[in-house]
């Protein structure tokens, strides 16, 4: 049985809590490894060395630290199939999936090597008699990271690249589920270049969070997972001093107008709906049809692509559409809302629950579901089903569709499908949610935008990676400066004014 580490200070190091968390392969169902779960004295020692190490990093100028990212991204290259067989190996995702969670990470360290332009200051010349003001953007110190299972590289890479960028020390605590791509993370950045002890890989659960969430040296901390552990992390956070963005869970709709090429909805919503078995915060879970007509025309286009999905584990090869879910509780949980569903009374199109795969009978696969005539009141539309579930609400106008996904207390992401650029410009306008898709399902913005939701679906003030990531990542100090010639008559008592 594979032991696995924390990483440390440039080593790996096995952790001394005796604490263990199965890693499972979700394809088989056993047990392929264990992660240590640290304790408060190992978290400890991994921000004792972070702090030692972080002056000298930040004192290292920007154009120096962004070609450390620079030889990073070629070292992610190097190793994008490495990277993506551990993935799947661990969280499940197929092999092309498990690409794309890499790079998608890989685009924002490529953002970031802007560095030397983003933390540019600002400066006033003469802003008052013989004095100038500018401003600097500095690093914050020792930062920290908690990152969720279902994109155990992208996210771990939108977080530390612009920490580290910004001439910050990051403690990275990673999903105990799927850890070995985060350690494999951390040894090519110091393969990049990277100083030891500036980025770090220390793996636990609730003690190593809350380890983070009391440490005073620690000065900002990002998450991403459920919305009850993103409300405990903000509060306990801001409440210990700290810098904090989280980001939580999301119900995503996709409103479907009488106008748009029904093709092009259905096969938007099979891939956004059970890509990597729905196990996305940005997954389409709800899909909106206005009027019966469309309701009727999409469900007629989506059943067959449903059907012919191949469920199957990421070794099977690329024709694979999705893999098995996390664990055997990701499993249940799912089966659970699927049965609650039924029993609401939504119709269940098409029925995934006796999905079994031959040689595979202890995996965590789920089959492919379908919900149509669902309301708002039922569960399976209000919860965050995390699985290969699409559920169908059929609204009878535009404004009732635009009604659900205002009024749902989730804000990640939202669609419209739509030949209309009227209604589909109202849409974006209107419409209380953070990422919006106009004829495009997951409406992920680019490396050089900003990631974030609003309402249940993050709390802090400022999103992932784009400039916000410079700015949640920094300081900015002010400096008004004067230097006088010859020599002055005396101090000045009174507030100095502008003339």
């Amino acid at each position: 049985m594979q032991e696995l580490t924390h990483y440390i200070n440039g080593a790996h190091v096995k952790g001394t809590s005796g604490r263990f968390a199965d890693v499972m392969n979700p394809a088989t169902g056993e047990v392929q490894a264990k992660c240590p779960l640290a304790s408060k004295d190992e978290m400890e020692q991994a921000v004792a060395h972070a702090q030692a190490a972080q002056p000298k990093w930040a004192a290292t100028n920007p154009q120096r630290r962004a070609r450390v990212l620079m030889k990073l991204v070629t070292l992610l290259n190097r190793d994008m199939d490495k990277l993506a067989e551990a993935l799947s190996r661990e969280h499940g995702k197929t092999l092309p999936d498990a690409a794309g969670d890499v790079q998608r990470g890989l685009e924002v360290v490529e953002y970031c090597i802007g560095a030397p332009q983003l933390l540019k200051g600002e400066f006033t010349d003469s802003a008052g008699p013989g004095i100038d003001m500018y401003s600097m953007r500095q690093a914050l110190g020792v930062t920290a990271g908690i990152t969720p299972f279902n994109f155990p590289a992208m996210i771990p890479m939108w977080m530390f690249a612009p920490a580290i960028a910004c001439g910050n020390a990051f403690i990275l605590k990673p999903s105990e589920r799927d850890p070995s791509v985060p350690l494999m993370l951390a040894e090519l950045a110091e393969e990049a270049g990277l100083p030891k002890g500036i980025l770090q890989v220390v793996n636990g659960d609730k003690e190593a969070v809350d380890a983070i969430l009391h440490n005073e040296i620690i000065q900002s901390v990002g998450f991403v997972g459920s919305t009850p552990i993103a409300e405990y992390i903000y509060a306990t956070g801001c409440a210990n001093g700290k810098r904090v963005q989280c980001f939580g869970g999301a119900k995503n709709h996709m409103i479907i107008m009488p106008d748009a090429d029904m093709d092009q909805a259905a096969d938007a919503l099979i891939g956004a709906g059970y890509g990597a078995a729905g196990e996305r915060c940005m997954a389409i879970s709800v899909a909106v049809p206005v009027g019966d007509d469309t309701a009727d025309r999409l469900i007629e286009k989506l059943v067959p692509r449903i059907e012919s999905l191949k469920v199957g584990p990421y070794t099977s090869g690329a024709d694979v559409d999705y893999g098995p879910v996390v664990t055997a509780a990701a499993k249940a949980n799912i089966e659970r809302l699927v049965q609650t569903g039924i029993d609401q009374g939504a119709k269940l199109v098409v029925d995934g629950r006796d999905f079994k795969l031959q040689g595979y009978e202890d995996g965590f696969f789920v089959g492919p579901h379908l919900f149509d005539h669902a309301t708002k009141d039922m569960d399976i539309y209000q919860q965050e089903i995390f699985g290969p579930v699409l559920t169908c609400v059929r609204a009878q106008t535009y404004e009732e569709a635009l009604a659900l996904a205002m009024d749902h207390e989730y804000g990640n992401g939202t669609a419209i499908y739509t030949r209309d650029g009227d209604a589909a410009r109202d849409f974006a306008n209107r419409v209380n949610v953070g990422m919006i898709g106009i004829n495009v399902p997951i409406p992920v913005p680019l490396a050089y935008h900003t990631f974030g939701g609003w309402k249940k679906s993050a709390f802090g003030d400022l999103n992932q990676h784009g400039p916000d990531s410079f700015k949640f990542y920094t300081r900015t100090k002010t400096v008004t400066a004067r230097w006088p010639s010859g020599i002055k008559e005396g101090g000045e008592f009174s507030i100095p004014v502008m003339e």
